[in-house]
């Protein structure tokens, strides 16, 4: 990722601006998720390495807007230089980061100058300092939505229309709320500012730490997007009968189900995963077993009442909390991933008992991932079928589809913030 210059020396005695270190972290995820191909998360753990909370979440935050904003802060540089920057040298990803944090971040401009001129490490800091400059003195602004990469865009008005790809681009221009499951129902004084959602379920505005939010130790709730939570709705109460979640963690449906009265066997392949599984659990006191194996080669002593298998996927439909899944995911990954859940899921399908329930869900918006996965089930599985939810399983605001599957696309619920992107099904076994 370097430019192909001279590399300029800096002087020992040459003191670097405060504030460096968030954006040199943030540089470095950048580069992960770009050139390896990292997820976020992932490379958050080496890239922001032993900086302080405040820093750590500084650099995180850079890092979130340029990828959210890439392809319109491109827009905005290849319009400022007379001859384009290759994408891979390291001025781009510079005037990348500093952008996000100009345009989107609303940084002070000397501070995002200073601290911008030492990453180019050699390279045109004068092409750099001059686009930076200009985009202050012109006061350069960000389009009302993000952008979505065109490789995306193309794919999803392909399945879902062009009215999917604006709500999708509107959703992803903000970072989105935080939603609450609460183990119990809320009394109606309890939680005054928060809007509620759904049984359970409330939601407030982005910006407050978890940590210090009232009960947080009590552990009476988790966070968890109103989307995610209808998987385990659909297997509804358990009066003490056994349910297996697979791929299980971090553990929200987990904790969804365990206070739904079900005995839990939550089954997981991350060790480092289920640790944080484990955590949530005691913190709210909830119960559960918990298992580390991969199910492709996992199975349980005996057949159960019900299953939910949240599958592994491409996680296109979090986008809106993570915009590196865009800049990675291509139809190689969506194929492979197609692959690996109808193998989950002939394999979940021996594990239910003559009669009872299996839940498959995935926080994609590919159909590969979805509607055709059950679709060549159906056709496999004989016996099996699809059975639709009732209105009183489901928030007000999302209906079944025709086939009887939960999609949640963008666009619902966006005066209210929106919702990540999931498909679920539910099916029931043959009798006999």
């Amino acid at each position: 990722m370097a430019d192909r210059r001279p590399v300029r020396r800096r002087s020992p005695r040459e003191a670097e601006p405060p504030g460096m270190a968030p954006r040199r972290a943030a540089l470095r995820l950048i580069d992960a998720i770009l050139r390896r191909g990292d997820p976020l998360d992932v490379a958050m753990h080496a890239a922001a390495q032993g900086l302080a909370g405040p820093d750590r979440a500084f650099a995180v935050a850079i890092a979130s807007e340029a990828l959210r904003w890439m392809v319109d802060i491109d827009a905005l540089i290849d319009g400022a230089t007379a001859q384009i920057l290759p994408d891979d040298v390291k001025s781009r990803a510079v005037l990348r980061i500093a952008l996000a944090q100009l345009l989107a971040l609303k940084s002070p401009g000397h501070a995002v100058v200073s601290t911008a001129l030492p990453l180019v490490d050699g390279g045109p800091r004068r092409l750099v300092h001059a686009i930076l400059s200009r985009a202050q003195q012109e006061e350069w602004q960000l389009p009302e939505r993000a952008t979505l990469p065109l490789p995306t865009a193309e794919r999803w008005a392909e399945q879902w229309g062009l009215d999917m790809v604006e709500a999708a681009e509107a959703g992803w221009s903000v970072p989105p709320p935080i939603d609450l499951s609460f183990a119990a129902e809320l009394g109606a004084d309890e939680w005054p500012d928060a809007v509620p959602l759904a049984p359970r379920q409330r939601r407030l505005p982005r910006g407050q730490a978890v940590e210090s939010m009232p009960g947080y130790s009590e552990g009476g709730w988790w966070v968890q997007d109103l989307a995610a939570s209808l998987p385990a709705r659909l297997l509804g109460t358990g009066e003490g009968r056994t349910a297996l979640d697979l791929c299980a963690a971090p553990g929200g449906k987990t904790m969804q189900l365990a206070a739904a009265g079900w005995k839990v066997v939550a089954v997981d392949a991350s060790a480092k995963r289920l640790e944080r599984l484990g955590a949530n659990i005691a913190r709210t006191g909830l119960s559960a077993d918990i298992v580390q194996g991969d199910i492709r080669a996992w199975e349980p002593a005996a057949p159960v009442d019900a299953i939910l298998l949240d599958a592994p996927c491409s996680a296109t439909g979090i986008f809106r909390r993570h915009p590196d899944v865009l800049h990675r995911i291509e139809p190689r990954q969506i194929d492979e991933m197609a692959v690996l859940q109808a193998l989950l899921l002939a394999r979940a399908a021996k594990w239910v008992k003559p009669g009872g329930v299996l839940v498959y869900a995935t926080c994609s918006l590919e159909r590969a991932e979805g509607e055709d996965q059950i679709s060549a089930f159906l056709k496999s599985h004989s016996g099996w079928s699809v059975e639709a939810p009732r209105a009183d399983e489901l928030p007000a605001a999302i209906v079944p589809t025709s086939d009887g599957f939960i999609r949640t696309l963008p666009g619902l619920l966006a005066d209210a913030g929106g919702l990540d992107g999931f498909f679920v099904a539910r099916l029931r076994a043959p009798s006999v």
